[in-house]
């Protein structure tokens, strides 16, 4: 049998024992809290980032739809522009043959200016002797 002082000290124990579970207890609900706080803040910032990709890529998506759009105008406007460059060739395509043909007409010209030149050149050389020999014979110079 045993006696109230056993039965004293063995309630004593297992309170003894029941307080250290309980601060264990009050040890494991603080970590607890304390990973519950952290995985929180943790999933606050991993949401955040999402947000901020999410709004990167609907930018991205918004700025590829404006590209599309403005380099479709460009395209159209340089059709147009090489369209108007091909009507306005055939228009002054008569004016160019004309110039062209003057220009040759113009060498011809200078051609024969040349050509004429240098005959009379010529033609001066000769006679400009025949006109020093005249001359010394009318002074009757040796």
């Amino acid at each position: 049998m045993t006696s109230n002082d056993e039965i004293m000290r063995a309630i004593g124990r297992v309170e003894g024992r029941l307080s250290g579970i309980e601060e264990n207890v009050a040890l494991l609900r603080e970590d607890v809290s304390d990973e519950k706080s952290n995985a929180h803040d943790s999933r606050a910032v991993i949401h955040k980032r999402l947000d901020e990709q999410a709004k990167r890529i609907a930018h991205l998506d918004t700025t590829v739809a404006i590209s599309g759009g403005v380099d479709a105008q460009l395209r159209d406007q340089i059709k147009g522009l090489a369209d108007t460059v091909a009507k306005n060739h055939e228009a002054v395509q008569p004016a160019l043959e004309e110039w062209r043909r003057m220009k040759t007409i113009g060498y011809g010209i200078s051609g024969l200016i040349a050509f004429a030149g240098l005959t009379i050149g010529g033609i001066i050389a000769y006679a400009s002797d025949g006109a020093v020999a005249a001359l010394r014979h009318w002074l009757k110079i040796n």
